[in-house]
């Protein structure tokens, strides 16, 4: 397994998707600057809703979080010039992961991806040609790689792509309950939106994404198949990017291509970025490879439990949320809900309606009001600081839910006191009530 692991391959599919990679970070980085999203997502809001278990992530005080992007920005800059490619890479990994883990109120599953590749390619050598470490003698220049790199890639997207194709899988999306609402919603688009409303389209676009994700990366994989699934994914991700507006994941997409490419052909196309090698290939050094065997099964196993751990808790996923995050479930459902928090002093007695306005933002009480995860820690915020106030008091909601605009259902057990309730990751909350039998 060694053996094959760590063969050398031809590494100039990686050393351009760096350059790629570092131009979307940039994008994402700066582009988050420009278009306000920094503003809303962490310099409005009075708090953020972290990822439970992460309160030590915190956005910087004032405008520290401009300068906490723009930092990311020149990281991006460091990772496509392969300007001490280890150290940008890094720490680009380091800060976005905290972005990330620091709120969930804006989240897309290429956010989680693009943590995963960020440290990915620290780790790798991706910097060995087209880079100012060459240039400037503080890497050694190579046309290889071992081959684990190119491995983990596809392995990677197999994994992304056969869940978000299985996910889809369910009654909403096979009689397109919820393609209606999703195409629905895109009608007023120049051109392309009036069309988009035609039944054939929705059919159209429902089944052709499962079959997409489902074969892609075959497809790509497979010689005989390969142009016409690369023809594929250029139309898929650019339908994408330019329908559903999801940010740089249609052409980091795309990028990734260029690990199934042959790297003879890409070699002969970019000449003019770099002074061809001798293409005799000297057998790379193995470094600790039973480490990097063990971190690669690792990654693996935690890759192939996270999308399946929702079979192992105890409601439906498109109800309860519960194992919904981190499991490739792309776009598959929209919620609408109703809340009010009840807040009772223990000693008095009195009860209180809390005003969400004072404490939230629009898109905060948006997820807060659908979302079981948002309602406890709002619901612990709220405990902690009528206790700061000397206070000790029991908190109630109540909730109604709506999925894919199906009837509204009682969500939340109002009886139940959510100050004194703890938080589960793997296991069903109690507290959130059964998928009524009508939805």
């Amino acid at each position: 397994m060694n053996d094959y692991l760590f063969r050398p391959i031809d590494n100039i599919s990686l050393v351009l998707f760096r350059i790629c990679f570092g131009f979307l970070v940039v994008a994402e980085a700066w582009g988050a600057l420009i278009t306000g999203w920094v503003k809303s997502t962490f310099i409005n809001p009075e708090f953020t809703f972290n990822f439970i278990g992460f309160d030590f992530l915190q956005p910087l005080p004032g405008n520290g979080m401009y300068l906490y992007f723009f930092v990311m920005g020149l990281c991006g800059w460091g990772i496509l010039l392969g300007y001490r490619f280890r150290l940008s890479s890094f720490l680009f990994a380091i800060m976005w992961s905290a972005v990330y883990l620091m709120q969930k109120t804006s989240y897309n599953n290429h956010y989680y991806l693009l943590m995963i590749l960020a440290f990915a390619m620290s780790l790798s050598n991706a910097h060995s040609d087209l880079s100012l470490d060459v240039k400037q003698n503080r890497t050694a220049r190579s046309n290889q790689m071992p081959a684990y790199i190119k491995l983990f890639v596809i392995v990677q997207l197999l994994i992304v792509y056969e869940f978000a194709s299985i996910a889809k899988l369910y009654s909403d999306w096979l009689d397109l309950s919820f393609i209606d609402l999703l195409l629905g919603s895109k009608k007023n688009m120049p051109i392309i939106g009036p069309l988009l409303q035609y039944p054939l389209a929705k059919y159209s676009v429902a089944y052709f994404g499962i079959v997409y994700d489902a074969l892609i990366i075959p497809a790509l994989l497979y010689k005989p198949t390969q142009k016409v699934a690369i023809a594929l994914s250029f139309f898929f991700h650019l339908f994408n990017s330019i329908v559903f507006q999801i940010g740089i994941f249609p052409y980091m997409s795309l990028a990734f291509m260029l690990f199934f490419i042959n790297p003879a052909w890409l070699r002969s196309k970019s000449q003019g970025l770099y002074r061809r090698f001798n293409q005799q290939y000297q057998k790379l050094q193995p470094k600790n490879t039973s480490v990097v065997s063990l971190l690669l099964l690792v990654h693996f196993l935690v890759q192939l439990a996270l999308p399946l751990r929702h079979h192992f808790i105890q409601g439906d996923v498109l109800w309860t949320e519960e194992g919904h995050r981190l499991s490739w479930r792309m776009m598959l459902r929209t919620r609408q809900g109703s809340i009010q928090f009840f807040v009772t002093d223990v000693k008095t007695g009195r009860r209180e309606t809390v005003d969400l306005n004072q404490y939230l933002t629009a898109k905060q009480i948006s997820r807060l009001s659908t979302l079981p995860d948002y309602i406890w820690q709002f619901s612990q915020r709220l405990k902690k600081e009528y206790n700061e106030k000397g206070k000790q008091v029991a908190i109630h909601v109540k909730s109604r839910v709506s999925v894919n605009r199906g009837p509204y259902a009682e969500f939340i057990d109002p009886n139940v006191d959510l100050a004194d309730t703890e938080w589960y990751y793997f296991r069903h909350n109690p507290w959130i009530l059964p998928k009524p039998l009508s939805n």
